[in-house]
């Protein structure tokens, strides 16, 4: 399977050498830096699930060096996202298809809009990793998940042939004919995570040492629960009861990829996190004075 990574940072890295390491053929589209780093030094993941080192990349700058492309894996921070439509386009009219893995879900009718409903499938993705000074992954949990499906009948074809082709991957790839409920779970759960540590500027340890700042995490839940339920999707106290589990089974040390960008002065997503919950809940009456709050707290950090 032809397969184009935009954003190789840590998580497009991470799934691009995988599956690379599958047998598939994987190019990086990537900005002038990032290239020039890849070619110095190229991808080394460090993981729980397994090492690995690879050096012949197929890396370009310019859109217009690639041929074949049969699905895009868009890997970028929500900043970054209109910087990609152009780039996108082109893909697409060469037959395309976009799986996008970026946190939120306002990107999705921007795709649409502009590539299409067709050529935009769903989907998620559970890791965390970040790069080091020389660019390469570490993986520092287990989770290694990509989750996708149609938001489209006219895609099934693509998420059948990418179904095959991740199947031997080292990472958890999940087919799922629910995706917008997916989406919208990690949606509930990275607006947590990252706001309470962000905006605390802690680890998740530290936060459940202390049960009033740890309880702001389900505060949070239930708010963009009752978001999710104000859009129509069937978010249930269940998923926020395993939210709140899967938080708590994290390692002491554990924090959000925003956390993290905070620490190293980077810009932060928060305008596409807590900020992208407050514009839909603005569409539909709701107010999210928690979200409201952490997103008021975070926002002198942006960068």
């Amino acid at each position: 399977m032809n397969i184009v990574i935009i954003g190789a940072g840590a998580l497009g890295s991470y799934f691009g050498g995988r599956l690379q390491q599958a047998g598939q053929d994987v190019q990086y589209l990537v900005r002038k830096n990032r290239a020039e780093q890849l070619k110095e030094n190229g991808i080394s993941i460090t993981s729980p699930h397994g090492n690995y080192q690879f050096n012949d990349l197929h890396i370009t700058e310019n859109v217009n060096d690639i041929e074949k492309v049969d699905l895009v894996i868009l890997a970028v921070k929500g900043q970054h996202l209109q910087g990609t439509l152009t780039d996108l386009k082109v893909l697409v009219e060469k037959g395309a298809k976009v799986l996008p893995l970026l946190n939120g879900l306002e990107h999705i009718s921007i795709l649409q809009e502009a590539l299409g409903d067709e050529a935009v499938l769903g989907g998620s993705a559970f890791i965390i990793a970040t790069l080091d000074e020389k660019g390469h992954v570490i993986h520092s949990n287990e989770n290694h998940d990509l989750i996708y499906g149609t938001l489209h009948p006219s895609q099934k074809k693509i998420c059948d042939e990418f179904e095959q082709a991740a199947g031997s991957a080292i990472m958890k790839v999940s087919r799922t004919e629910n995706i917008l409920i997916r989406m919208w779970i990690k949606y509930m759960f990275i607006t947590a995570f990252s706001g309470v540590t962000t905006a605390s500027n802690l680890p998740i340890g530290t936060i459940r040492r202390y049960p009033e700042t740890n309880g702001l995490l389900e505060k949070v839940l239930v708010e963009m629960k009752e978001l999710a339920n104000a859009y129509d999707v069937g978010i249930t106290v269940e998923n926020i009861a395993q939210a709140l589990e899967n938080m708590a089974g994290l390692p002491d040390e554990s924090t959000s990829s925003m956390h993290q960008d905070r620490r190293k002065g980077l810009t932060l997503e928060v305008e596409h996190l807590q900020g992208g919950a407050l514009r839909l809940a603005d569409k539909v009456g709701l107010k999210l004075p928690v979200i409201g709050t952490l997103y008021a707290l975070i926002k002198p950090f942006e960068n």
